[in-house]
């Protein structure tokens, strides 16, 4: 382990990173050009050589991004694999521990393909009942856990609760939150780029 990890430090400092950034509209910058969402924000902080695949897609769940990530992994070989999964599988009800095995799974095949993760926590509004809520969020912190990975608890703590940074429809972060985002994700990327 030491040695791997020895290993992706020298080749990281030899040459910038790719980074995959598995994610869903949050991060595919869901009704706004591209440039505007957090990925393109922090592409612009990085080395200039640094490869940001954004592999987003708007709706994705954690079932379908598990499906795909095995390929993404074979074509790109990223060192750092970004996961901002799992909003459509809270906002349908899908079974918290069904959501946490997809993320564990997702988290697992990145790791074996030497990749090293950034796992962000996702919420999801209040509406759904503090139980299924609660349940819902302790995925991700039980799983940054359980794996020590390196973690965001949330990405939406200053957004959720200010209408004036998401879109009409109550729910997107607009291209304020954008930079609200990639501020909270920037510091943790940076560590494991460095």
């Amino acid at each position: 382990m030491l040695l791997a990890l020895f290993l992706f430090g020298a080749s990281a400092g030899a040459s910038p990173p790719t980074i995959l950034i598995i994610g869903d509209s949050i991060s595919a910058a869901y009704g706004m050009a591209v440039e505007k969402g957090w990925v393109s924000l922090i592409q612009k902080r990085l080395p200039p050589q640094t490869r940001m695949i954004n592999a987003s897609v708007s709706g994705e769940t954690t079932a379908g991004a598990s499906r795909n990530l095995p390929g993404l992994l074979d074509q790109h070989r990223p060192q750092i694999v970004i996961l901002e999964i799992g909003a459509n599988d809270g906002l349908r009800g899908h079974p918290p521990a069904v959501i946490k095995r997809n993320l564990a799974d997702m988290i697992e095949q990145s790791t074996r393909s030497g990749a090293r993760v950034l796992l962000t926590g996702i919420d999801i509004p209040s509406n759904y009942g503090p139980a299924y809520r609660e349940a819902f969020r302790s995925v991700y912190t039980k799983l940054a856990a359980d794996y020590d990975i390196a973690f965001v608890p949330s990405i939406f703590d200053e957004i959720f609760s200010q209408p004036d940074l998401l879109q009409d429809d109550g729910l997107h972060p607009n291209e304020a939150a954008q930079h609200v985002i990639a501020d909270r994700l920037f510091p943790v990327l940076k560590t494991l780029v460095d």
